[in-house]
């Protein structure tokens, strides 16, 4: 099975991008589900329905997210979209969506995402490792295809989940610091494994945002609000190919290029 990870979706802008891009795409590499991050698609924090709904309509087949779902004046969506847009799984009991899914294909092939959010440096919420772990037990008695969004801001804690779930899941993804790290691996009993896939937005920012009132929040250090950069369009993500009896990875690939590059090379 080949699966694509789309990064972050910073801001709106780079929507069209990638769905101008998407169709080539899948003449270069198979592609048989589609998994986009989209906790900062609208201005930065969170995600809207009609947003949700133009994902799903041009063949988006799962969405994930992280702390800035929890947008208070959007994140009814995680109701309304429950199973298909996920929120991170170790958020304490009691809280809106859900953190992981089994979605299946037309073709009766099932994919499980599971969505969790790290500790350091972040909330102190629930266990990630213990709350994927029981939550991937349940998962592959149907599935053998999992694939883990974690989001989370610590390199370390990122790689020791990905060794703590290797061989039990298919994949383990970051996201988070909008960086994309150059660390793509199968780790030694088969799961693919990337400490950031990056984003996809605009690149002569700070991690997306506009780099002047970047640099005003740090050097006032007052309460400056963020805006979306707009140059430099960038399209991050990664490229699976999973054993689908085992649930091994047995390829990853790294992609990030701007649409001009992307067109260059046909």
């Amino acid at each position: 099975m080949n699966i694509l990870f789309i990064a972050d979706i910073v801001g709106e802008d780079i929507v069209d991008t990638i769905f101008d891009i998407l169709p080539r795409l899948k003449k270069r590499h198979p592609i048989d589900f589609i998994i986009a991050n989209v906790e900062n698609l609208d201005k930065g924090k969170g995600v809207q329905v009609k947003q949700i709904e133009r994902l799903k309509s041009e063949g988006i087949d799962c969405l994930t997210s992280g702390n800035h779902i929890w947008d208070p004046r959007k994140k009814d969506v995680l109701i309304r979209y429950a199973g298909y847009l996920l929120r991170p799984l170790n958020y304490p009991e009691g809280n809106i969506g859900v953190g992981s899914t089994i979605i299946t294909l037309p073709d009766g092939k099932k994919v499980g995402v599971i969505n969790a959010q790290g500790r350091s440096f972040m909330y102190s919420i629930n266990c990630p490792f213990a709350t994927v772990m029981k939550e991937v037990r349940k998962i592959r008695s149907e599935t053998s295809t999992i694939i883990v969004d974690f989001h989370a801001e610590a390199t370390a804690e990122k790689q020791a989940l990905g060794w703590y779930l290797d061989g039990k899941v298919s994949a383990v993804i970051g996201t988070h610091t909008h960086v994309q790290t150059a660390d793509e691996r199968i780790l030694t009993n088969g799961t693919a494994y990337i400490t950031d896939a990056g984003m996809c937005g605009p690149f002569d920012s700070v991690i997306g945002m506009d780099t002047q009132k970047a640099i005003d929040r740090f050097m006032l250090q007052t309460q400056i609000y963020y805006s979306i950069a707009k140059e430099n369009l960038r399209f991050n993500g990664v490229h699976l190919h999973i054993d689908e009896e085992s649930g091994r990875a047995l390829q990853i690939t790294r992609l990030n290029f701007s649409k001009k590059e992307f067109d260059k090379n046909g």
